[in-house]
């Protein structure tokens, strides 16, 4: 019902949206509250059609259960702060599915930042918005459901959509230069290198648009905090100079990232959550889910999406079985490998890789792709081991704890032996 009420009640367009991209997005608005409709009228039916991991103990599955004995222990007891969930999934068996439950009206009650503002601290009406991110209404769990921010975790989600969308024809080559796809946006000033960027760039973040995301602190300097401010998230990014040839640098571009939200509204007439609803959620019944838009109307996919943990394990599981789940063909199994492969390499001083918006943590001769979000979300996979790893976190609020990342994946490698 949640779907239902929001499209009912969703705000006019802004007047500043190009006019083709008005009327798109209201149609597509109408088709996605069909759906929506469609969706509640079958509730009491698709609720029994879910997907459930079957449930095995480490041990019947090949894992020792005292290295992820030890991380519970040591989460339980604050040691890697506010760790909500952990989920590990071992030959399709969730073997770990731990909850921690945190008081985030206590944790962020009086807190003031660039971040936010927490409980019992924000003026009327800043408490609910969608990237006030100390609001316990809205972060880390979206209004008390079990649904959890995924913050840059989204990035590889939506690739993941994208990928669908190549899989399905609907875009035909990641060779396909970037800029026609935003044809409804005003290209006119960019850096002429710029309209020789491919979708394969776009994915890779090696456009050469300049951004300053990991060398600023989280306030006013940072270009993301200013493409969340902003009024237009597409015109912002295309807005922004180029430092470097497409293909030429390597650099994490949040910005960059939401341009696969209009990309994929372009080539396919949908907003991408509507297009993973009919070709990637809905295969591997993610029913509930929620993802934040950007004052255009269009979903964020630089860190808008909210899913639960043992669904977000199925999208791991999705690339370990090639693009297939339970005998349907959702990404095109070149698509997996290249997405996970390093297509950069060396992209920091812990030498990580990065392929189309998922990460290379591996761990010597172990390759470990990953989904890596602000605040401590992480999707792992170890292909090799036929395991996954979810882990949800929000440690945002300045408290000084050890890093939950390494110590993860360390029980992960420690288990399998």
């Amino acid at each position: 019902m949640d779907v239902l009420v929001r499209l009912q009640s969703r705000a006019p367009l802004p007047a500043c949206l190009p006019q083709v991209s008005r009327q798109r997005l209201v149609a597509m608005t109408q088709w996605r509250f069909f759906l929506a409709v469609l969706a509640f009228a079958s509730q009491a039916t698709t609720a029994t059609a879910q997907t459930v991991w079957p449930v095995a103990n480490p041990e019947d599955r090949g894992l020792s259960s005292s290295p992820l004995d030890s991380l519970d222990a040591a989460i339980a007891s604050g040691l890697y702060g506010n760790v909500n969930r952990v989920v590990i999934v071992k030959d399709g068996f969730l073997v770990v599915s731990n909850r921690y439950d945190r008081d985030y009206q206590s944790i962020s009650a009086g807190l003031q930042g660039a971040l936010g503002c927490g409980f019992q601290a924000c003026k009327a009406g800043e408490e609910n918005a969608a990237y006030n991110y100390y609001s316990p209404n809205t972060h880390p769990f979206y209004q008390g459901r079990d649904v959890h921010t995924l913050q840059s975790v989204t990035k590889s989600v939506a690739a993941t959509v994208l990928g669908a969308a190549l899989a399905n024809g609907d875009i035909g080559s990641l060779a396909t230069p970037l800029l026609p796809f935003l044809s409804d946006y005003d290209t006119r000033d960019v850096d002429p290198r710029l309209h020789s960027a491919t979708l394969e760039d776009l994915l890779t973040m090696r456009t050469g648009i300049e951004w300053h995301e990991q060398d600023r602190p989280l306030n006013e300097t940072n270009t993301t905090i200013q493409l969340e401010r902003s009024d237009d998230w597409v015109q912002f990014t295309l807005d922004q100079p180029s430092d470097a040839a497409p293909g030429e640098k390597w650099v994490y571009n949040s910005g960059g990232s939401h341009l696969m939200s209009a990309v994929v509204f372009d080539a396919t007439g949908m907003t991408i959550d509507a297009y993973a609803e009919e070709h990637v959620f809905g295969p591997l019944a993610i029913s509930d889910y929620h993802w934040k838009e950007t004052p255009q109307g269009l979903p964020d996919t630089e860190g808008g999406l909210y899913l639960e943990a043992e669904q977000l394990a199925k999208i791991g599981y999705l690339y370990l079985q090639g693009g297939m789940w339970h005998g349907q063909r959702i990404l095109d199994e070149s698509f997996v490998k290249q997405a996970t492969a390093r297509q950069v390499d060396q992209v920091n001083s812990a030498g990580w890789g990065y392929g189309y918006q998922w990460w290379r943590l591996d761990r010597d001769t172990v390759p470990v792709w990953a989904g890596l979000g602000f605040g401590g979300q992480y999707l792992l996979v170890l292909p090799d081991y036929d395991l996954i790893g979810v882990i949800n976190s929000w440690n945002i609020f300045g408290q000084r704890v050890r890093p939950v990342l390494p110590a993860f994946l360390d029980a992960l490698l420690a288990a399998h032996g």
